[in-house]
């Protein structure tokens, strides 16, 4: 596995944990639909949140949450729309970006709640 998907593999577990930690309930990690991919689908009192995860070394260039396009975003949506209907939920959506920087001994996190919405087209 190349270096920077290890990297991303490891903060999605340590997303992961984190979440744990804060009394979510983790359905799905790493849901694909055509082509699409959630990083983390989890449930927190009334809602479902989609979380997207960016890790980086660094944060010279930006704050990994910096790194979530309106491209990937809208492409989240579709998804997420996608496994309300597919799942049978009929909870409110909230779509979340966990940022993590791992300086090579420890993760510092950031969760971004409802970081965005969905657009209207």
């Amino acid at each position: 596995m190349a270096q920077h998907n290890e990297l991303g593999k490891k903060g999605e577990d340590e997303a992961v944990r984190y979440l744990l930690s804060e009394g979510y309930k983790i359905t799905n990690r790493n849901w694909r639909y055509h082509g699409f991919e959630i990083d983390v689908v989890a449930e927190i009192g009334e809602f479902i949140v989609f979380a997207e995860v960016k890790t980086r070394t660094s944060v010279m260039y930006g704050n990994p949450e910096d790194f979530v396009s309106k491209g990937r975003r809208k492409r989240m949506v579709e998804a997420a729309n996608h496994y309300l209907i597919e799942n049978e939920i009929d909870k409110p959506a909230r779509f979340d970006i966990i940022g993590i920087v791992w300086d090579g001994k420890k993760f510092s996190l950031d969760h971004i709640e409802d970081a965005f919405l969905p657009e209207l087209s």
